[in-house]
């Protein structure tokens, strides 16, 4: 009676190492270029690093080495720049409210919202999303640009507009 049991059990752990794997582990990750642009600074900082992206709402964007991260986990975001970590949730945050909608919609291949904030282009089978907020009262950033292909819904770029002309741009492979 034993030994038929652990057989069993022995059968589901080749049923559920497998399922684990490919559903939390990330099947690929693709090449990303970091460029931070300062106007107070000549030469802007190049990085590369990889993005990681699991459904229904995980983008992770790590570059030098794993100092810089760009991480969005459900709701919340982090982000550590210069060895500072910033942490914010889209509940409380308009403006990465209407950036994690954009997101989660981009990654799940569903088609994109509507929103006063949000304008939407195509061009040369490339969309363009600004995410433009309202409130300009202590953001951190002006504006959201995300190129992603119009086809795939493949993200190429993302870029993150500070203010003073500072930004910080990500252009994926």
């Amino acid at each position: 009676m034993k030994t038929k049991n652990l057989l069993s059990a022995r059968k589901w752990v080749w049923v559920i190492i497998p399922f684990c794997l490919f559903t939390f582990l990330p099947l690929s990750a693709q090449t990303v270029t970091r460029t931070q642009h300062r106007e107070a600074v000549t030469q802007d900082a190049v990085t590369t690093g990889t993005m990681t992206v699991r459904k229904p709402d995980y983008i992770c964007i790590s570059t030098d080495g794993g100092r810089e991260q760009l991480i969005m986990e459900g709701t919340k975001f982090t982000m550590t720049m210069g060895g500072k970590k910033h942490v914010t949730d889209s509940r409380k945050n308009a403006q990465f409210a209407t950036f994690h909608t954009v997101m989660k919609a981009v990654i799940n291949n569903q088609p994109i919202p509507t929103g006063e904030d949000l304008t939407v282009s195509t061009k040369n089978g490339q969309m363009t999303i600004t995410i433009t907020p309202q409130k300009k009262k202590r953001q951190m950033f002006t504006s959201f640009v995300l190129v992603i292909d119009a086809k795939t819904s493949a993200i190429r770029q993302l870029r993150m507009n500070g203010r003073k002309g500072d930004y910080t741009d990500y252009k994926i492979q």
